[in-house]
């Protein structure tokens, strides 16, 4: 794969050199970018999510691991992960810009502690690739079930 393209993946479209932050200023682009893709262009259906989210993990893993290898364990540049995570996130989510903005503060919640496990999902495969992205998509699963519950809990109590 051509550096330019190996770079404009892993660090999404340049977010992964954002000088603070980076996997929060990577999560918040895809937020924007999925809001504009379900107004323009309609509901993403559960369906395209998961392949997308296919499609992202089978080509993020080699893109992190290369840029690993490059530099060095984890680099913060590599956000390609927060994407997957994010597509994780917002899996059934329908309730417009205010649950993507609940599951995008889920996210970077369970993404930053890594609770439950989600840390472990770093070693998996060796580390490298696999558990760069496991991790994300750990959180991910982890930030989609508390933005339902609070989707269902503001459903409840608060309309």
């Amino acid at each position: 794969m051509p550096r330019p393209l190996l770079y404009t993946i892993g660090a999404f479209f340049g977010t992964g050199f954002a000088p603070i932050a980076p996997a929060t200023v990577a999560s918040a682009l895809f937020a924007v970018m999925w809001w504009a893709a379900w107004t323009y262009l309609g509901p993403i259906t559960p369906l395209v999510n998961l392949v997308l989210l296919v499609v992202v993990t089978a080509i993020g893993i080699p893109v992190a691991q290369k840029l690993e290898d490059i530099h060095g364990e984890d680099p913060s540049l590599v956000v390609i992960d927060e994407v997957a995570g994010m597509l994780v996130t917002f899996l059934f989510v329908s309730a417009g810009w205010q649950g993507w903005v609940i599951g995008f503060f889920w996210f970077r919640f369970f993404d930053i502690l890594k609770p439950l496990g989600v840390r472990k999902l770093e070693q998996l495969g060796g580390g490298g690739g696999v558990g760069i992205m496991a991790d994300d998509i750990g959180a991910g699963v982890q930030a989609c079930l508390a933005t339902h519950g609070t989707l269902w809990l503001l459903a409840r109590f608060v309309a």
